[in-house]
């Protein structure tokens, strides 16, 4: 222990010497009832502090409950420990001792200002930080637990944005033995060891997190207010953030410039030499070469002269194949997996596993973190984890399941390699055990993310899964049709993970295909089996099956697929991607309509406007490189400062050019020769909140506008209002339907002389109040949701859109259509102990298409 603190030790002693000791190691002068003392004195003897003999230095490691209090001052050396989150907190207080303190800042606690830019560009990019608002209270808090505190110990997320709030705490709490202590998983060991093992702050992490924000700052504080001043007031453009919506706004303009083209397949359906059942075999090559039908002419002529042809066995191939466990979770493929399988958003991933790693209540074991650390690039796994799973694996499932060695996983080059791959903290807590506390807290889906972790930990230790496949070619005249099937002949990792396909492994199929690979399509996810053949087998042909087809456009992203483009391309990190998907949302520039994203007119606009102006910026590969420069920040290869000063002064020249030449939507106006009905004069293109409109170039004096769409042509044709039989109450005008920011509405067609406004009924009346309707509305970020037209007086409210027909089993007042890609759209029951289901085509009317929601 350092002298000062050895000193103040020692005066505790002499002075305990002269003082009674309270049994319950508190300093609390009042009396307490006979039976808190009892329970104090058993909580007392269950502590044992360990010390390394001939150790001053050492650190107590005392068992504690998690409600405990801290050992008080002056009764041996008192250590303050901050971390970031209170639940977090509430964890690592089970493994410290009496003597420790832990105290959460909630975050961070500095930050560069809101009301101005904060960085003095003239000066080396001098950042001027200050206390969050409302972080004043917590601060203080700390300062004063500090100044009692013999050491502090920082120990906040082991990211460089944890390295920057360790940094921040110890300039505001300016105490002289403060330590960083990190941590990958939140367990006693894991604890106990960052503890014993303090280093001292990391600067280069520090100046690459500072970096970033700085970079950051710039761009946002800057490029923003041309876009209020240019666009519309609210907009914000962002480093990161405007490529990513870039992205989303190319694939939709390769999407519209996609021209379909038509394409035939060919199948014989044919039966072995053993008869039924039959199989299916396609064409694949004619006249010993790959074949393309692009027409129905083609197509049918080689059908008509295959009608006669005799169908032999040509070639049989049997084989083994093999499908690898896949790697270890890092953060991208975990928001992946969790969004094709769990249907869940990159940002609800990161707050569940947020919470799985801070801890949650496991009865009498108290607050217990159950993965580890969530925001990784590494698939790289402690020889502990490693050793532990293989003795379960062993025990659980057989030695026939576990490899001979531990299956080593590559990183990325790109990777940082900071922390491990997300995986269980301990062995201790596998699903079944941890379930029913999950259902106590009502967190099915978090529980459901931590069985996916633990699934995929298990099966990446697990021996590959094997198939036995054959291959058939077939031949028929000149044509040759080949037929494929596999049945599983052991398991391997599969029986823990599942026989799906990983987005991984989806990509590599897709990319074996687009290359020309005659077996991608033959591949192990292909399970059924073929009947027995061999080499010379007469077959019967049932039917030659011709079908057209048309290619299809590049996919929209989704929440999966866009998280991979932004890893695969080096934009962002593990810690931001959530934070982008969420943000792009947030400001409109895109929506996201049957889990697929689509970009807004106002993230056309503004996407446009940003590329003209900020080519360099915006281009992909800048922010990518920007990322790698900011990982030699941290690795101390280069200097903070100067990538700043490189990227500036480019910036700066671009950024006043942009000034004077950039577009002024706000105030432009397009004029047509499209005559307003109500006065005469023509209609003009506007920039509105909804995207662009047609208004009355005599505005103010005439207000008429319309929505409008251009053809295939580009010449613009006006949407006309959508008429109602309705009339409205106040003017008996009839009602029209609009759309607004919230989703479609009745207005009169009066307006604005009349401003009469109703909800839409969905022809439901609402369940709980019994006196209004249910209506179709769209949340503050775009998402449909159905709700009472009384609200805030009712506030009843459903995702899935329900429909006005009793439940046949409980009487329910109303069913739901649902839909899930599992299983497609169904009816169900919104009663869960009720449990009624029925398939969607037994209720005539009910749409198929889980987005006519959104579209009614």
């Amino acid at each position: 222990m350092a002298t000062r603190t050895k000193k103040k030790a020692e005066e505790t002693e002499a002075t305990e010497e002269k003082a009674p000791r309270k049994a319950t190691g508190r300093t609390a002068a009042k009396k307490k009832p006979a039976a808190k003392k009892a329970t104090a004195k058993k909580a007392a003897a269950r502590r044992r502090t360990t010390k390394k003999k001939g150790d001053d230095d050492a650190l107590p490691t005392v068992e504690a409950d998690a409600e405990e209090e801290a050992t008080p001052r002056g009764k041996g050396p008192h250590y303050l420990v901050v971390v970031e989150s209170p639940a977090k907190a509430k964890t690592i207080k089970k493994y410290l001792g009496s003597g420790y303190s832990v105290k959460a800042s909630v975050g961070h606690v500095k930050d560069l200002p809101k009301s101005k830019m904060g960085v003095d560009v003239e000066h080396d990019f001098q950042p001027e930080y200050e206390v969050i608002k409302g972080k004043e209270k917590v601060l203080n808090e700390l300062k004063k637990m500090a100044k009692s505190a013999d050491k502090v110990f920082l120990a906040t997320d082991p990211d460089r944005e944890g390295e920057a709030i360790a940094w921040h705490i110890k300039e505001e709490l300016a105490h002289p033995d403060a330590m960083r202590v990190t941590f990958n998983e939140i367990t006693k060991k894991a604890i106990q060891e960052a503890i014993a093992q303090p280093r001292e702050l990391n600067q280069d992490n520090y100046d690459s997190q500072q970096t970033r924000r700085i970079l950051d700052r710039l761009v946002g504080y800057q490029i923003s207010p041309l876009l209020w001043q240019k666009i519309r007031r609210g907009l914000s453009a962002g480093r990161v953030q405007s490529v990513a919506v870039r992205l989303i706004v190319e694939r939709e303009a390769e999407i519209k410039a996609f021209v379909p083209e038509e394409y035939w397949t060919l199948d014989a359906l044919l039966e072995g030499p053993s008869g039924p059942p039959p199989f299916k075999a396609k064409l694949s090559k004619v006249d010993g070469k790959k074949v393309e039908l692009k027409d129905r002419v083609g197509t049918e002529a080689l059908v008509s002269e295959l009608q006669g042809a005799e169908f032999t066995v040509a070639k049989v191939d049997r084989r083994e194949r093999r499908r690898n466990a896949p790697a270890p979770f890092i953060t991208s493929k975990l928001q992946q997996e969790a969004a094709n399988r769990l249907s869940f958003t990159a940002k609800k991933t990161m707050t569940l596993a947020q919470k799985l790693y801070e801890g949650v209540p496991l009865g009498e074991e108290g607050q217990t973190a159950l993965i580890t650390y969530m925001r990784t690039d590494s698939t790289r796994l402690s020889d502990d984890a490693v050793k532990q799973v293989r003795e379960m694996i062993g025990t659980k499932y057989g030695g026939d399941y576990l490899p001979e060695e531990p299956v080593v996983y590559k990183s990325r080059k790109s990777a940082q390699d900071a922390h491990e791959a997300i995986r269980p903290t301990s062995l201790e807590y596998p699903p079944e055990r941890v379930r029913p506390f999950f259902e106590a807290m009502d967190e099915q889906d978090m529980y459901r993310l931590y069985e996916l972790i633990w699934n995929r930990f298990v099966a990446c230790q697990m021996k590959p899964a094997v198939y036995d496949q054959t291959s058939a070619d077939i031949s028929a005249g000149r044509a040759t049709f080949r037929a494929s099937g596999s049945t599983l002949k052991f398991p391997g990792y599969l029986a823990v993970y599942g026989a799906s396909l990983t987005p991984e492994e989806e990509a590599e199929k897709e990319k074996a295909k687009a290359a020309g690979d005659e077996n991608a399509a033959d591949g192990a996810d292909a399970v059924g089996d073929l009947p027995v053949l061999n080499d010379g087998d007469k077959l019967a042909l049932q039917k030659l099956l011709h079908e057209q087809h048309f290619t299809q456009p590049p996919p929209r992203f989704s929440e999966a697929t866009l998280v991979k483009e932004l890893e695969e391309k080096g934009i962002g990190r593990p810690s931001t991607y959530a934070a982008i998907l969420s943000t792009i949302q947030d400001k409109k520039y895109v929506e996201k309509l049957e889990g697929r994203f689509r970009p807004t007119d106002l993230g056309q606009m503004t996407n446009e406007m940003l590329v003209k102006h900020f080519p360099h910026e915006l281009d992909v590969t800048f922010t990518a490189t920007m990322e790698e420069k900011l990982d030699q920040i941290s690795d101390g290869g280069t200097s903070w400062k100067a990538v700043l000063h490189d990227f500036y002064g480019p910036f700066k020249e671009t950024l006043e050019k942009a000034k004077a030449e950039m577009r002024d939507v706000k105030r432009e106006e397009i004029k047509t020769d499209i005559a307003c009905e109500k006065c005469g004069n023509h209609f003009v293109i506007k920039f509105g909140k909804m995207g662009h409109f047609l208004a009355c170039s005599n505005y103010p004096d005439c207000k008429n506008t319309k929505d409008f769409k251009r053809d295939a042509e580009g010449k613009i044709v006006i949407v006309e209002e959508e008429t109602t039989d309705e009339l409205c109450e106040k003017c008996s005008k009839p009602m029209v339907i609009k759309r607004g920011r919230f989703g479609r509405f009745m207005a009169c067609s009066g307006y604005p002389d009349c401003k009469t406004s109703k909800p839409i009924s969905i022809g439901v009346s609402c369940p709980d109040c019994k006196q209004g309707y249910l209506t179709e509305r769209r949340s503050g970020r775009g998402k449909i949701f159905f709700g009472c037209n009384r609200y805030p007086d009712c506030r009843f409210a459903a995702w899935d859109r329900p429909l006005a027909e009793a439940c046949p089993q409980c009487a329910s007042p109303y069913l739901l259509q649902k839909f899930s890609k599992r299983d497609g759209a169904y009816v169900a029951c919104p009663n869960k102990e009720c449990g009624y289901r029925r398939e969607v085509a037994e209720q005539a009317g009910v749409p198929t298409d889980p987005g006519t929601s959104s579209a009614a």
